[in-house]
């Protein structure tokens, strides 16, 4: 690493400190890993490929169904296998739940790719 880390991205604060491989800004807690400056300009095209349970990429607006029961806190219920979530949104979440979405009779919720299949 650098004896200077670089100013953060987000909010141009000077004063960032490196946390084992992050670079980490003080000011608007934000944290990321510094590259080279030319690996940031080559990276900058790629996306992240999101795949289903069976191997399909999904997008932004796609319509998926559940592929296996999964439990949820505070609903005796849960979510069973076979319901249809319609337009999704991929992000970079926490714990591997990178799809976005809101489900019917349950509200807003993250799921994980990986027990959803392209409708």
């Amino acid at each position: 690493m650098n004896e200077n880390p670089p100013p953060c991205p987000k909010c141009s604060c000077e004063y960032t400190y490196e946390m084992n491989a992050l670079v980490v800004c003080p000011e608007c807690g934000h944290e990321w890993v510094p590259a080279e400056e030319g690996a940031e300009v080559a990276s900058g095209g790629q996306e992240k490929v999101v795949k289903d349970a069976v191997g399909n990429v999904l997008s932004d607006g796609d319509s998926v169904t559940v592929v296996k029961a999964l439990k949820v806190k505070g609903n005796p219920s849960g979510i069973k296998a076979g319901t249809k979530v319609r337009n999704i949104r991929l992000i970079d979440g926490v714990d591997g739940h990178d799809i976005d979405c809101k489900i019917d009779g349950f509200g807003a919720m993250q799921l994980k790719s990986s027990v959803v299949k392209k409708a």
